[in-house]
């Protein structure tokens, strides 16, 4: 559809009136619509796991392909070295004879590669359990790790873990008589924890999820975001103009009516990155009975990427609100990375 720039009804200032391209509703649930209405209502924001949907999911794995795999002349993945380092705490965990790898935010499974490589040389892994937003996402999953472990039992299933448990028909093989010796391992890696709306929610989600032998593992970047030198730097920069061409298409804006900013946002003590409006703009939804115009002024911004650090007493005391224990952590060579293992409080 053509933008045409009309008198909102909501008000006398000059807008330009758009409806979303035919293909966010092709990719979005109606469920996810709402939420999305419901973000840029409250809170001017286009949740960040919206932006790994349909052709997100292509825009994220070549980022991660060209910015974040190791080149030879930069050897060492942060994740995957953090993994390494802590297999033998993992691999020990709780004698069990096998564990279930519980991996919540998939993506394209490369950071778990060596990972159950090592496990699986060792007998210990059941099957893996590959969870994603992204329907795309999962595809690519699946792609990558039925090539790496075609003999390694592989599940792929569709969860949003800011909105919900998992469901325990997708874990219920775990507690059954037969194989009581066998834990879950929930893996959200890729620092993703620090982007969700509500951590605590999530970490409870999780919690609701786990049995008392499970164990979360988790990573994110460590410190403080006042301290932030105003450059941006690998997803901030790279993945994040992605993003903000897919959003600025889907919604129908004009790229001479928006530019993106990146900076601090004291409220939310995360480094987020906006889409700033130099034109007035009324969002018309229109699909599945939603009937809803949603105006955005002239120099408001809306937050399309965001990552959030966290300092430990932070981290610690949002894990003990979601009933979740710390039981062991280690950091990164450099202090910059932090993964964390978790178990249910009162287990």
């Amino acid at each position: 559809m053509i933008p045409k720039k009309l008198d909102s009804n909501s008000s006398n200032i000059l807008s330009r009136v758009v409806e979303p391209s035919s293909e966010l509703y092709a990719i979005f649930s109606q469920t996810e619509v709402v939420e999305l209405i419901q973000a840029l209502e409250l809170r001017r924001e286009i949740p960040v796991k919206f932006a790994y949907k349909g052709g997100g999911a292509k825009i994220w794995n070549d980022f991660y392909e060209k910015y974040v795999i190791p080149k030879w002349y930069e050897p060492s993945n942060v994740e995957v070295e953090l993994l390494k380092q802590n297999f033998e705490y993992i691999n020990s965990y709780q004698n069990c004879d096998q564990i279930n790898i519980v991996d919540v935010g998939a993506g394209n499974s490369y950071p778990v590669k060596k990972f159950v490589s090592q496990l699986h040389k060792l007998g210990r892994i059941n099957k893996y359990i590959a969870l994603d937003i992204s329907s795309e996402l999962l595809s690519l999953s699946k792609a990558n790790f039925t090539k790496w472990f075609p003999s390694i039992e592989l599940e792929s299933h569709t969860v949003d873990i800011e909105a919900n448990a998992i469901p325990a028909n997708i874990l219920q093989n775990s507690t059954s008589g037969e194989i009581k010796d066998i834990a879950n391992v929930f893996l959200h890696l890729g620092v993703t924890i620090g982007n969700h709306q509500d951590r605590v929610r999530v970490f409870q989600n999780f919690k609701n999820s786990m049995n008392p032998n499970d164990l979360l593992v988790f990573t994110n970047e460590i410190g403080s975001h006042s301290q932030w030198d105003g450059k941006v730097r690998g997803g901030c920069k790279y993945h994040v103009e992605g993003i903000y061409t897919w959003i600025t298409n889907k919604m129908g804006i004009n790229s001479e009516d928006c530019e993106l900013v990146r900076k601090y946002d004291v409220k939310t003590d995360s480094i987020t990155a906006n889409i700033k409006f130099l034109q007035n703009y009324t969002f018309s939804f229109s699909q599945w009975g939603i009937n809803e115009n949603l105006e955005i002024l002239k120099d408001e911004e809306i937050t399309i990427w965001k990552h959030h650090k966290y300092e430990m007493p932070e981290l610690t005391q949002e894990l003990a609100k979601a009933g979740l224990k710390i039981v062991h952590s280690s950091c990164d060579k450099y202090k910059s990375h932090i993964m964390v293992f978790c178990q249910v409080a009162d287990r």
